[in-house]
């Protein structure tokens, strides 16, 4: 009886031993576990809502609400000018839309800078900064970049025409401005897929750059040159002419010879006068 009672209580003892054992390994790995989960708690970047394009949206489109959808967006790279709040961005007090200003592709975010106020305008008052104005340039195929020009890019401005020298005048190219933005080709505002031979081209300027624009326009041809995206190069002044072009020299006019002085004795006879010349004494 007595050996009996003894193995249960050893294997009592075991039984719980083991008990103690196994809670101990659960205990730590549940420890282990909570600390991994807090520590990766910690390293979860901090993020805002923003409202991005469910499909492609093009220029002109209205925006409606079934266009877009609302993500967690990191805020240490959020974009200047996000919509976080729907009523914000489908304001309840109008049912005019807003329309899309530039295309955008799907999951890009909604910006202010790409998208109209409810109900405002989409013409070309909407791309023009402050204190900017919108000038016409008449083009053709060459002066044009042979139709690959894009509302958006930046031009150079060249004027050729003749100038007044003194002497008979003589044709020059003048840089007149530099990098000034198109926001517009032809009639349209919006951007364009292949070459297109355009007539006119709209840009961007300064009330002082439409003043040169349009003097240089009306006394002679303007060309354009396409800026490189990036391309912040600051030019100098530019001016061209045949001389310079083709590396003549100008030749100073030789000195005019200066006419010997003579002596002569006039005498009349009757009503004529004749002249006798003479040598000079001094």
């Amino acid at each position: 009886m007595r050996m009996i009672f003894g193995l249960v209580l050893l294997t009592g003892i075991a039984l719980a031993g083991g008990a103690v054992y196994l809670a101990q390994n659960y205990i730590g790995a549940y420890q282990a576990e909570l600390a991994r989960a807090q520590q990766n708690q910690q390293q979860v970047v901090a993020t805002q809502t923003v409202y991005v394009a469910k499909r492609q949206l093009a220029y002109g489109d209205p925006l409606q609400e079934s266009d877009v959808r609302a993500v967690a967006w990191p805020q240490t790279a959020l974009p200047q000018g996000v919509f976080s709040d729907a009523a914000v961005l489908f304001p309840e007090d109008t049912d005019e839309p807003r329309l899309i200003l530039r295309p955008m592709e799907v999951d890009e975010p909604i910006l202010t800078v790409k998208v109209t106020e409810p109900g405002e305008d989409i013409g070309l008052t909407t791309r023009l900064e402050k204190g900017m104005r919108a000038f016409a340039i008449r083009v053709d195929v060459a002066s044009g970049v042979s139709g690959f020009l894009r509302p958006g890019d930046r031009v150079d401005v060249y004027w050729t025409g003749r100038i007044d020298t003194g002497d008979g005048g003589q044709d020059v190219t003048q840089l007149i401005d530099s990098a000034i933005r198109l926001i517009a080709v032809d009639q349209s505002d919006e951007t364009l897929s292949g070459a297109r031979i355009a007539r006119t081209v709209t840009v961007a300027a300064r009330p002082e750059q439409v003043a040169a624009l349009a003097q240089a326009q009306s006394t002679g041809s303007l060309s354009l040159a396409l800026v490189g995206i990036g391309d912040d190069t600051e030019l100098a002044d530019i001016q061209v002419d045949q001389r310079s072009l083709l590396g003549i020299e100008q030749v100073a006019p030789a000195p005019r010879a200066e006419a010997q002085k003579g002596c002569s004795i006039r005498t009349r006879r009757g009503a004529e006068v004749i002249a006798v010349p003479i040598p000079c004494t001094n």
